[in-house]
């Protein structure tokens, strides 16, 4: 069956109640804030899901080393960069979503700890988070400075004015 989507304006192709174009393995698209290097390893991480959770899993890490570098950070020790960010005032809720990525994809690497294969859920849900951590991070941060740039320039003075010491 070849059906036409509404929303992103592009055709999938199914098998009975499988989509095997575009081979997206049924996830979320990436934020588009995430940058072009970052949301090429995101769909391709998303196009082997249902083949290898575990090759997807280490595309979605690889993500999370490049946001942080997006964010400031070298993007070399996933744990250095993350307490760099958290000394900058990073949301507690956002630390954790790291930190679950960066702890599960330690233990990944280990015989005898968390497979991700075992747990493709848990792989799923990592392509949530780094979702979340993006529009956190950097989409509502434009959003808002967007809006705060329209205001008169005068009404912007006043708040400078206001909260200088």
């Amino acid at each position: 069956m070849i059906c036409f989507c509404s929303n992103c304006q592009k055709y999938s192709l199914w098998h009975y109640e499988k989509m095997i174009y575009p081979d997206n393995g049924g996830i979320m698209p990436p934020n588009p804030d995430l940058g072009e290097e970052i949301i090429s390893d995101y769909i391709e991480a998303s196009s082997i899901f249902n083949k290898s959770p575990r090759g997807a899993f280490a595309l979605i890490r690889l993500c999370v080393q490049k946001l942080t570098k997006l964010l400031g950070e070298p993007g070399k020790n996933m744990n250095d960069d993350i307490a760099s960010l958290v000394k900058k005032g990073l949301p507690l809720q956002i630390q954790q979503a790291l930190d679950i990525i960066r702890v599960i994809g330690n233990a990944d690497v280990y015989p005898g700890a968390i497979d991700s294969n075992d747990n493709p859920d848990m792989v799923l849900s990592l392509f949530e988070l780094i979702n979340i951590v993006a529009d956190v991070m950097i989409t509502q941060p434009k959003k808002i400075k967007e809006l705060y740039d329209r205001l008169p320039q005068t009404k912007k003075e006043e708040i400078i004015k206001r909260d200088s010491p």
